[in-house]
């Protein structure tokens, strides 16, 4: 019955934003912000029990409301607004239905070492028009996340996790390891309201950038 529930929701999600995009006049570019798990799938869990799932929702619904608060705002949807589970090929139908300019998938990283630290960025391994693209958005993201922020680089990198490879044919699109949540520092960092609020406010600016 919960799956059921869960997959009409996102219909209705839908049938929303193709309402909305019918009705839709601005020349903004179009940003799907993919948010990691979600609902059974906490994702990768680090000190004190911090869910994945919970931190990147944090930081997508902060990143919207900052960019509401623009004069000139992005067009900006979610994958997710809350604690729900969607099966990626709904969230890359999402991004195709609403002819996304950019696809970018927030999520953190987890390692048995717990020194490991430090941002990475994924592209697709698929070549397509947008592959170029992809690339040059995820190192001026990984940059200023760097620069502002702090983070350690990890560099850009090259896999062929689901959510990209089913979107980099029709948009531009990234994945982010926010950091380790097994790393204490980065941890901690992540799971802070103010230290939120400056990811989301670096990765809205580099979007706009």
């Amino acid at each position: 019955m919960k799956k059921v529930l869960k997959n009409v929701s996102f219909v209705v999600l839908l049938l929303k934003m193709c309402i909305i995009f019918g009705q839709e006049t601005s020349t903004q570019k179009r940003i799907i912000i993919d948010v990691g798990h979600g609902g059974k799938d906490a994702g990768a869990i680090g000190i004190n029990n911090i869910q994945e799932k919970d931190v990147v929702l944090n930081i997508a619904n902060t990143i919207l409301k900052l960019n509401n608060e623009l004069d000139r705002p992005l067009d900006i949807y979610l994958t997710r607004y809350n604690d729900t589970l969607i099966y990626l090929s709904d969230r890359t139908k999402l991004a195709k239905i609403l002819d996304a300019d950019l696809f970018v998938s927030l999520h953190c990283n987890h390692s048995d070492n717990s020194n490991a630290r430090g941002l990475e960025v994924y592209a697709s391994r698929k070549q397509t028009n947008y592959s170029k693209e992809s690339i040059y958005i995820g190192y001026q993201i990984e940059k200023a996340l760097c620069k502002e922020i702090g983070y350690e680089s990890r560099g850009v990198k090259f896999a062929n996790f689901l959510v990209l490879k089913d979107t980099i044919g029709y948009c531009a699109s990234i994945l982010l390891e926010l950091g380790f949540l097994s790393n204490k520092d980065e941890g901690n960092y992540i799971s802070d309201v103010t230290s939120v609020q400056f990811i989301a406010s670096t990765i809205l600016s580099s979007i706009q950038n």
